[in-house]
């Protein structure tokens, strides 16, 4: 009996090996548009009360008057305010929030790469466009906004909304400050390797689908396989160093030929193989992995 559960426990160590070896690979793009938001915090965000709504919009709780001259008098209703539409606020994930991230840039309010998300960066933007143009500055996108956005602006172009360039790195999450860090930006798609807090080298990187997320939080690098190809999907996963379970930091030959127009299966893909390899000789096992919007 006992020989019997020690064959049953090896059985199962190997099992789980293998499947954290091998979860990850290149998937198709998701539907363009969809209204479900990534899972991750930002996916309570969306749903809470937005701290970017107009102080003078109506309560959706606010029970309307049950007198009758009220509701007939002609004053009452000229008096009240019209609620006014948040067409994008933070939290938001959409193309819609990619084609305002271009026009920004085209504005130079902002300079990283559209990313679709609306995040911190995109609300400072917001805010700055809406002071310097006499609109309430909330950060969230109304209808007054958003007119005034395009009006000055012009229709992105393919290589706006998607541009081949670097992106900018994001401000270091203060996880990422002390020792050796693999600091992984959700926001800016970038990933940042810092030693005691100075940035060495940063690199463009892609994550997972909706359906298969790149997990968040503060991991430490597993294990590291130089050549790698993934049993279950098929796809090599060059320089892969494995911080969660099966996801791993590894070069994608699909990041780099189709960009941001694919994902992951939760991986973080690199689409620049030489930096990626002079990251892959620097890392040790052991080191920090923080990921974050």
């Amino acid at each position: 009996m006992h020989r019997q559960k020690v064959i049953i426990r090896a059985l199962g160590l190997a099992t789980a090996v293998a499947l954290a070896a091998t979860a990850c690979g290149p998937q198709k793009a998701e539907s363009k548009g969809s209204p479900s938001a990534p899972a991750s915090p930002t996916a309570v965000a969306s749903t809470s009360p937005s701290s970017d709504a107009k102080p003078g919009d109506a309560s959706p709780s606010a029970s309307p008057s049950t007198s009758p001259s009220e509701s007939a008098s002609p004053s009452a209703s000229a008096s009240a305010k019209p609620t006014v539409k948040q067409v994008m606020s933070n939290g938001d994930d959409s193309d819609q929030v990619r084609d305002l991230q271009a026009r920004l840039r085209q504005l130079k309010l902002m300079s990283v790469a559209p990313t679709g998300f609306y995040g911190s960066k995109t609300t400072a933007a917001v805010k700055s466009f809406q002071s310097k143009n006499g609109l309430t500055a909330t950060g969230g996108v109304d209808e007054p906004t958003w007119t005034k956005i395009q009006s000055l602006t012009k229709k992105p172009t393919a290589d706006e909304l998607n541009p081949s360039t670097v992106n900018e790195a994001d401000a270091p999450d203060p996880r990422c400050m002390t020792g050796r860090v693999m600091c992984i930006s959700k926001e800016s798609r970038t990933l940042a390797w810092m030693i005691d807090g100075k940035v060495v080298s940063t690199m463009d990187v892609r994550f997972g689908s909706e359906n298969t997320p790149t997990r968040e939080g503060v991991f430490d690098v597993g294990w590291k396989a130089k050549e790698w190809t993934s049993t279950i999907y098929h796809t090599p996963m060059p320089y892969a160093m494995f911080f969660s379970g099966g996801q791993a930091v590894h070069y994608s030959a699909d990041f780099a030929a189709r960009g941001y127009a694919g994902a992951s299966h939760g991986c973080v893909n690199v689409r620049d193989k030489a930096k990626l390899s002079k990251l892959f000789d620097a890392v040790q096992v052991g080191d920090k992995v923080v990921v974050y919007w």
